[in-house]
């Protein structure tokens, strides 16, 4: 069975938004002017999640934004999520742009909890706020890995939305990376 786990980067207030400035919100940006020297140790992190990921989970935009930004790369970490195989969650999509993959265009919960059945390993979810929020909601996550950038934007989108009831989390492993983020591992409470 497969093992869904949000990673994703997150300012100390849950921002998600715009990490490299790329998009026009005007506190983007973030990852670059804050996370400093602390991104090689961060990039390493990174390497090895991805080769311990059987698959991605992703929604439309973020299949966009990452093809744009991945598939002219190579080296190891960039071959690595050029094949992983990709699963795209959007009610429209006809054709992902990242490659290998695979769009999910039925129900989110059904799709998500029928690809869980299917695989074995980690299925990784990258930069997908919207879709994670649904995933929580939903109790089909299994892990969250938040690398915590030190700085509060006080406004933007966030990883974390409204939820229907009380989500508990139990932290399973805290590090810091570099001198400055803080990476977090969190696993959801099911019996509380």
């Amino acid at each position: 069975m497969g093992k869904i786990i949000i990673s994703t980067n997150v300012s100390l207030d849950g921002v998600v938004q715009d990490p490299d400035g790329q998009e026009g919100f005007r506190l983007g940006g973030w990852f670059g002017q804050f996370g400093g020297k602390d991104l090689e140790a961060w990039a390493k992190i990174s390497l090895e999640e991805a080769m311990g990921t059987e698959a991605l989970l992703l929604g439309r935009r973020s299949d966009e934004w990452f093809a744009e930004r991945w598939q002219s790369r190579s080296g190891e970490w960039a071959d690595r999520l050029n094949s992983l195989p990709k699963y795209v969650v959007s009610s429209n999509l006809e054709q992902p742009r990242w490659s290998n993959s695979t769009p999910l265009t039925g129900d989110v919960v059904n799709e998500v909890s029928k690809l869980k059945q299917e695989l074995d390993g980690d299925i990784v979810v990258y930069a997908s706020y919207q879709l994670g929020r649904t995933l929580i909601e939903h109790d089909l996550v299994d892990e969250l890995r938040l690398v915590v950038f030190p700085v509060v934007l006080g406004a933007g989108e966030r990883l974390f939305g409204e939820t229907s009831d009380k989500k508990p989390l139990r932290l399973v492993h805290a590090r810091t990376i570099g001198d400055g983020l803080a990476f977090l591992t969190y696993q959801p409470v099911r019996d509380a």
